[in-house]
């Protein structure tokens, strides 16, 4: 049996018919360190404890809106606080938590309603999306106190909506935009209140809800997933990008498809959790780029084929810490570690480059080519979508970090933490990771049991890694597969050492006769801080069978984490010295641009500069 008692949710949910096969432990139970510690402990200084909660509050006092979003904020803020007091257990973050329940509670109307709209607007534009988030705010304090006033508020708002939309009242999925996804997406937290109160007018809607999907005006997004539709092309393209019409907005679409598979975990309807593993391989193949995320102008377009190319808008934050979230979901259901290396890759390059330096801000966008910036506030507030979204990823990073299985502990994210987790009712495990992964490619494991017992430490391999060597106390061990977990089943003791070597060979991708360099689950970018020649020029990337030889760079400026040097053949010219590589120096995706400015522009994408004399100088 799996562990029990070790949720992340302190109030126990009920009527799950699908056990996961993977578990959170309590995130204060895991301790992250070195660079990815030090940005999450940069996001909760600066980007949650910080956050006036008094101006989030504010909109839910005045009902006039007609088709902004103001209502979102909260609750996508409030999740982020209460991750990070799972966390840190700070106590002055507990009492902003406490507070600000407090006041939004207070702002509900006698009919149930907490938002924002005018009484002719509700159901409207982004009113039953705002809705949600709020749902999923009290309920996730529900879940950290038990407080019974928070679950009661959720009724509150939930059953207001239910006297509004269902059988013989507005169709779910012809209110708001985007052919109803994101008021769809209240699926998700429909299902918790089922589990929290066995009210089954709760699941008689989440089963309405994707009824309607699959209607004339629904977004089909169980059919056209297990039709191997991509995500992309399952509507015309929009003639009008904003609007109803628009079946490819891909957060909206992924929320919906994480509400699914909560509906999967009650129903064990087969067909819920094969839709989303399809949709989510059709967003792997067509959609994701090489630093983890995608979208232009915030939706699907076949982007995997077109990152080489600059595109407006691309990687939107909220899109990124979507993705990995519906990722998370499956990995938690399924133990399948694909999942785990999306997460990785989001997580070094996509969410770490959304991040300002300094944590005072987080990108909208975080483009492949480019300037980053600040992006604008929005509905006339001080925030937008990112800024409030994007700590909700940086959070989840403890549960996904190490995780429990039958009789197993899970190890997923590599580098410098501790953690000390139950294998069992009766034994805990200390492990301490002792690395600056990825910068280097060693990371060792100190493993220490309260006592010395039988059981399973699986280690992600990622599918990029080659060439992998897993000792244990010295012994290498056989069987070690890339794209695999390396399950070894022993009896450990204490002090037992485990060393891990990765493969962080420089590796060449070619897309559209453009070249790219990764190392390891890092993607590399030219950044003009280097003052190392035109980062726009022209290349040809010396490599052996795809592989580029990186040397450690001379050359790192400030707030940079990690530059190589790789050997390139620069420019349009071969006569004389020109013919010869230059050490060019590249630095992780997220530290390139991190300035902010034009002091940073930077590139991932560098032109391949044709060479007719080979045969195949069209083969792109």
């Amino acid at each position: 049996m799996l562990i029990k008692g070790q949720k992340l949710n302190k109030v126990a949910d009920s009527f799950i018919s699908i056990t996961d096969k993977m578990i959170s432990f309590s995130p204060s139970s895991i301790k992250i360190g070195g660079y990815i510690g030090d940005k999450m402990n940069l996001v909760i200084r600066q980007r949650i404890k910080s956050q006036d909660v008094a101006h989030l509050i504010e909109p839910f006092k005045h009902k006039s809106e007609t088709s902004l979003w103001q209502s979102e904020f909260w609750g996508k803020w409030i999740q982020s606080a209460i991750a990070s007091y799972d966390y840190d257990h700070d106590p002055e973050m507990l009492v902003i938590i406490k507070n600000a329940v407090i006041e939004l509670l207070a702002t509900q109307m006698p009919d149930g309603y907490i938002g924002n709209y005018s009484d002719s607007s509700q159901l409207k534009q982004w009113d039953i999306w705002g809705r949600k988030y709020t749902l999923l705010g009290l309920l996730a304090y529900y879940d950290l106190t038990g407080d019974n006033a928070a679950l009661k508020g959720s009724c509150r708002l939930a059953d207001h909506l239910l006297s509004q939309v269902g059988p013989g009242k507005a169709d779910i999925v012809k209110t708001g935009n985007y052919r109803g996804m994101p008021s769809s997406s209240i699926l998700e937290p429909m299902v918790y209140l089922y589990r929290k109160t066995n009210d089954k007018r709760y699941l008689n809607f989440a089963k309405y809800i994707v009824a309607q999907w699959e209607t004339t005006d629904g977004p089909k997004l169980i059919s056209s997933a297990l039709a191997g539709i991509p995500v992309a092309e399952r509507f015309p393209h929009p003639q009008v990008w904003w609007s109803y019409e628009n079946g490819q907005k891909a957060y909206e679409m992924m929320s919906c498809y994480d509400g699914l598979l909560e509906l999967y975990r009650i129903t064990g309807e087969s067909k819920y959790l094969k839709a989303v593993e399809m949709a989510v391989t059709s967003v792997i193949k067509n959609e994701i780029n090489i630093a983890g995320s995608g979208t232009a102008f915030e939706c699907f377009y076949n982007g995997a084929k077109y990152q080489s190319e600059p595109t407006y808008h691309t990687m939107e934050t909220c899109v990124t810490m979507t993705w990995m979230k519906l990722c998370f979901n499956l990995l938690r259901i399924t133990e399948n570690p694909l999942y785990a290396d999306q997460i990785e890759v989001s997580t070094y390059n996509a969410l770490m480059a959304s991040l300002k330096f300094d944590g005072t801000q987080i990108a909208k966008y975080s483009p492949l080519v480019g300037v980053r910036h600040a992006g604008e506030e929005q509905c006339g507030m001080h925030i937008n979508c990112c800024n409030a979204n994007g700590p909700r990823a940086f959070m989840m990073l403890p549960g996904f970090a190490i995780m429990g299985g039958q009789n197993a502990i899970f190890i997923n994210l590599y580098g410098k933490n501790n953690s000390v987790v139950p294998v069992s009712a009766t034994n805990k495990v200390s492990i301490d990771q002792i690395s600056d992964y990825p910068v280097t490619d060693i990371i060792e494991f100190v493993i220490n049991p309260d006592k010395s017992g039988n059981f399973t430490i699986a280690f992600r391999i990622p599918s990029w890694s080659e060439k992998t060597v897993l000792t244990v106390n010295g012994s290498e061990v056989s069987g070690v597969t890339a794209g695999k977990y390396m399950k070894i089943t022993r009896v450990w003791n204490k002090s037992d050492k485990v060393i891990l070597k990765l493969d962080l060979t420089g590796r060449l991708i070619t897309l559209n006769g453009q070249n790219a360099i990764l190392r390891g689950p890092v993607v590399l970018a030219r950044d003009t801080r280097f003052s190392d020649g035109f980062i726009y020029e022209s290349a040809v990337v010396k490599e052996t069978k795809g592989s580029v030889d990186l040397l450690p760079s001379q050359n790192k400026p400030a707030n940079i984490w990690m530059s190589f040097t790789a050997p390139l053949v620069l420019g349009t010219d071969l006569e004389g010295d020109f013919r010869n590589p230059k050490q060019v120096n590249f630095c992780d995706f997220a530290s390139a641009g991190n300035t902010w400015g034009e002091d940073s522009r930077y590139r991932v994408w560098i032109p391949q500069t044709l060479n007719v004399m080979k045969a195949d100088y069209k083969s792109y």
